[in-house]
């Protein structure tokens, strides 16, 4: 859990105007959920592991009372549901399926949502990996069309471009093709393992699949499909040699074959996104095409994921409502644009021109000149302390003001004002009529 500077707030602000601008273009409407859920709400949709990273939020006054006095302290599953019932929220699907389903009857359905929230989890600290950090969603409730899941990945592609990243992929699989390969009773044990691929590699993986006494014959498949190579018709046909037999594979293969001809006639390029047939996403509540932006040779992770989930609904009542949905990590996000030198050129002043204070007595024509200059539009601020003006322009430098007006002997709107340019040091001397109109073109010219 971090602060940010007013530098980092600007860049991050910046990052967010696209995605929103974007998310509104696709005609997502915005949703704000509270930071707190109930345990009824967190618990059973995140799997084991997910379950172990809630951050639990103490109940109020003398929860423990004789029932939990019977309890030993380190037996902390059964002890957690007596002095907690609520917790900082995991995700933002979640709750906003809790939402959905408190509100069906007034919700115009398909759903388009976009939400920008903080997430936490009692996670280790490390690059790229925080315990409390923004998600950016964008999910369509309703439908179960393939349109929906190309409309997302089509949408994927566009932030990222807008954004400049580079050597960015968007990854996609679709659940069926690991449920095809596996038990069905061990397929979440299957997928929770398996998306450890990125972060621990391939022997690691094959070595948990034996320990955890998976058949030789899903260990097997699952190395083929380790090995797959070429674009994505080749790996299409390489996944119908494989698992196309299978009543969950065949369905797969047809779904990512579909979702792959609507992202093209979206304007999706050849290569927009890539079949990977071990992507999983850990998370439970997944049913079909799973999806994940990564930037290739980054060790920060995955700058996203997502997928079709189709019974997350039912644990608050909404049977039969299903939805697919992407969601940005706005944190790493920030680390990737910054290792690639993206916030070049984009403006991190918040004040647009520093008004100096050089003059005895002048505070009352100061005070009437900053009005004018906010009235016009223009962000500024008044140096408080008459002081040198050298010491003015640094502050100035140190803000990163692009701006300084330096007004000439009496000040009124009547005489002339010096307008200084801190980035070439160039000054011009205009009267009270011109100045706007040349701060607003100089102003226009940096953008």
């Amino acid at each position: 859990m971090r602060d940010y500077s007013p530098l980092q707030v600007c860049r991050r602000n910046y990052i967010l105007s696209i995605i929103r601008s974007i998310y509104a273009l696709y005609g997502f409407e915005p949703l704000e959920t509270p930071a707190l859920e109930t345990r009824a709400t967190l618990t059973g949709k995140y799997g084991q592991e997910g379950e172990q990273l809630i951050f639990n939020v103490l109940k109020s006054g003398n929860f423990l009372g004789e029932m939990a006095a019977a309890i030993s302290p380190t037996d902390y599953r059964k002890l957690k549901p007596l002095i907690s019932d609520k917790g900082l929220r995991y995700d933002l699907t979640v709750p906003l399926m809790r939402y959905v389903a408190a509100h069906q009857h007034q919700i115009c359905f398909p759903f388009r949502r976009y939400q920008v929230q903080p997430v936490w989890r009692a996670d280790r600290p490390q690059k790229g990996r925080y315990r409390e950090f923004l998600q950016c969603d964008a999910d369509i409730i309703g439908s179960p069309s393939v349109l929906c899941e190309a409309e997302i990945l089509k949408l994927i592609y566009d932030i990222s471009s807008r954004l400049r990243l580079e050597n960015f992929c968007i990854k996609i699989n679709h659940r069926g093709v690991l449920s095809a390969i596996t038990d069905p009773e061990k397929e979440t044990l299957f997928c929770t393992i398996v998306d450890k691929l990125e972060k621990v590699g391939f022997q690691q993986v094959m070595t948990a699949l034996q320990e955890a006494d998976f058949s030789g014959a899903t260990i097997a498949s699952f190395s083929l499909l380790q090995n797959f190579k070429g674009n994505n018709a080749e790996r299409l046909i390489q996944l119908q040699t494989a698992i196309g037999h299978t009543d969950q594979g065949s369905k797969a293969i047809n779904i990512l074959t579909n979702i792959l001809a609507h992202t093209h006639m979206l304007g999706l390029p050849e290569g927009g996104c890539v079949i990977e047939p071990t992507l999983a996403r850990g998370l439970n509540y997944y049913t079909g095409l799973v999806m994940e932006l990564t930037i290739a040779n980054s060790l920060v992770g995955s700058l996203g994921g997502g997928g079709r989930y189709a019974n997350l609904g039912n644990l608050f009542g909404a049977t039969e409502l299903v939805g697919v949905g992407f969601s940005f990590g706005i944190d790493r996000l920030y680390d990737i644009m910054e290792a690639q030198n993206l916030f070049q050129g984009i403006p991190t002043f918040s004040t647009e021109v520093l008004l100096t204070n050089i003059e005895e007595n002048g505070a009352t024509q100061l005070l009437h000149l900053l009005c004018q200059l906010r009235l016009h539009g223009f962000q500024s601020e008044l140096y408080p302390q008459q002081v040198k003006i050298k010491k003015q322009l640094t502050y100035a430098h140190k803000k990163n003001i692009p701006f300084v007006i330096i007004p000439e002997q009496a000040v009124s709107v009547h005489h002339c004002y010096i307008l200084k340019n801190m980035q070439t040091g160039v000054q011009n001397r205009y009267s009270w009529s011109e100045l706007c109109d040349a701060l607003r073109t100089a102003l226009a010219a940096r953008c």
